[in-house]
């Protein structure tokens, strides 16, 4: 039996990602939109509609904007992999975004990028915050369920070392632009300019979306591989484990926000 009437949206850019929550969907019912297939069902009890918006900000935001005005979804949850920014932090590691922002958002001005909130208009001298927050109420909450939480084990055989490596999960800053960072010296910009543990592809735009609409986004990313020189290699050799990775922390923040 599931809970509330308005389901919580769960949101994947990729199929590896979606399919290991599609697998646990009870009760599912498939719907197409607009080239999309969503399927709407129970997950551990509560009720979920879950969507691949494919990469990118543009399909993200169009899938989460599908969820939340023809399926009148009630929060956002986007899962998915990501690229590590902080050297803290490595392969399999959890990050739950406090503050997403939109990296390549803004304006240029002579050599320099000058960043605006995502939406805002790129001109002027007064400028927003450009993150985007998440509710600090929900935040607590967050960080109460998940007390203690561990991300399963990536065994040795996995991440090609003597020892395998027990992943942690944080709350920090995720960044958010149209470009699969494979280069050292951006990851370095990113870094040392926004104090972020991750960066991706989709995140910043979920969350202007459901702002818009009223609702929270809840953006929880596994390090897949360190956008460095090698990201390239590390993103397809750590994808599955880190999108499973992901879809736990995704079950257990349902039971939480559920």
């Amino acid at each position: 039996m599931t809970t509330f009437e308005r389901p919580l949206g769960i949101l994947c850019a990729l199929p590896q990602e979606m399919q290991l929550l599609a697998t646990s969907l009870a009760e599912s019912r498939p719907d197409e939109r607009a080239g999309t297939t969503f399927l709407s069902g129970a997950l551990d009890g509560c009720a979920v509609t879950i969507a691949e918006g494919g990469i990118g900000k543009v399909g993200s935001a169009l899938a989460a904007t599908l969820l939340l005005e023809r399926f009148n979804c009630r929060t956002l949850i986007f899962t998915g992999v990501a690229g590590g920014l902080d050297p803290a932090l490595g392969i399999g590691d959890i990050v739950i975004a406090e503050r997403l922002i939109q990296h390549d958002y803004g304006s240029v001005v002579g050599d320099a990028h000058v960043a605006f909130r995502g939406g805002d208009f790129p001109l002027g001298g007064t400028r927003r915050d450009p993150a985007f927050a998440l509710d600090p109420l929900l935040l607590e909450r967050l960080k109460a369920g998940l007390a203690g939480y561990a991300p399963p084990m990536l065994a040795a055989s996995v991440i090609g070392k003597k020892k395998g490596r027990q992943p942690r999960l944080v709350f920090g800053t995720v960044v958010t632009g149209d470009v699969f960072v494979n280069s050292a010296a951006m990851r370095e910009r990113l870094r040392e300019r926004w104090s972020a543990q991750a960066v991706e592809m989709e995140g910043a735009a979920v969350a202007q979306v459901a702002e818009r609409f009223g609702v929270p986004a809840i953006v929880i990313r596994a390090l897949s591989d360190l956008a460095g020189a090698e990201s390239h290699m590390d993103f397809g050799q750590f994808l599955d484990v880190a999108s499973e990775a992901a879809a736990d922390v995704v079950r257990r923040v349902v039971r939480i926000v559920g």
